[in-house]
């Protein structure tokens, strides 16, 4: 299967998604919007990854391609290819959807608890996660859930923090506000660019960066949300 990309800043790259998909026989392309880069059209691919960025969606003027990058989505949407947003790319997509991103009322930087919904367990996107695990967080957005999906986890900090649907193209479209695909290397990188004044959900980087086997069990949760979106 061809999975295209969209990158936003060159220190975010795709983790451990990268390897996932080539270890299953998928080809992964991208777009770099950081660099200038244009996005192809939806037919020149099999299913959209939108990736995070320290950006915020509504920055259209410090970021024009930000334009672009939502009538890509939505042409993807439309076309109906699988769609998966990650943090900055899951407000993206509920942005594209209709819903709007807003500042959530606390930042959240670190290792906290998402428990599922419900309905989760039943959902195609998170089918086999547990029903509570610790995740790698790093925002101060948060978007509102598209009409026709359902809110499907949460965290002490973030009442949104992940949906799925079918649209009425046929498109399967998750989106989770963390990030299941960095590794410990990824976070080392992002904490070269910014440190974060500690806050009640902001922990250190000696504290994000000791918790080793979080990352892997993130990882594996990452290889579990990209079958599952991926499958037929």
């Amino acid at each position: 299967m061809r999975v295209h990309g969209f990158r936003h800043v060159d220190f975010e790259d795709f983790g451990c998604i990268a390897p996932a998909l080539a270890g299953r026989g998928h080809r992964l392309s991208a777009t770099r919007f950081y660099a200038g880069e244009t996005p192809p059209g939806p037919e020149t691919y099999d299913a959209l990854l939108v990736m995070g960025g320290p950006m915020n969606i509504y920055e259209d003027v410090a970021y024009p391609w930000l334009r672009a990058e939502k009538a890509a989505i939505g042409a993807a949407i439309d076309a109906g290819r699988p769609v998966l947003g990650i943090c900055l790319g899951a407000q993206l997509v509920a942005d594209v959807l209709g819903a709007p991103t807003t500042r959530n009322a606390q930042a959240e930087i670190g290792w906290f608890d998402v428990a599922l919904a419900p309905e989760a367990a039943q959902s195609w996107a998170f089918a086999g996660f547990p029903e509570r695990f610790r995740a790698f967080h790093w925002h101060g957005d948060t978007f509102a859930i598209p009409a026709g999906a359902r809110r499907l986890m949460h965290s002490e900090a973030c009442a949104n923090q992940a949906f799925a649907l079918r649209t009425a193209s046929g498109a399967k479209v998750a989106a989770i506000q963390f990030h299941l695909e960095v590794t410990a290397a990824d976070a080392r990188v992002w904490f070269e660019h910014e440190t974060p004044a500690p806050a009640r959900y902001v922990q250190s980087p000696a504290r994000v960066l000791g918790e080793l086997d979080a990352f892997a069990q993130n990882n594996r949760l990452m290889r579990r949300l990209l079958d599952n979106w991926l499958a037929d």
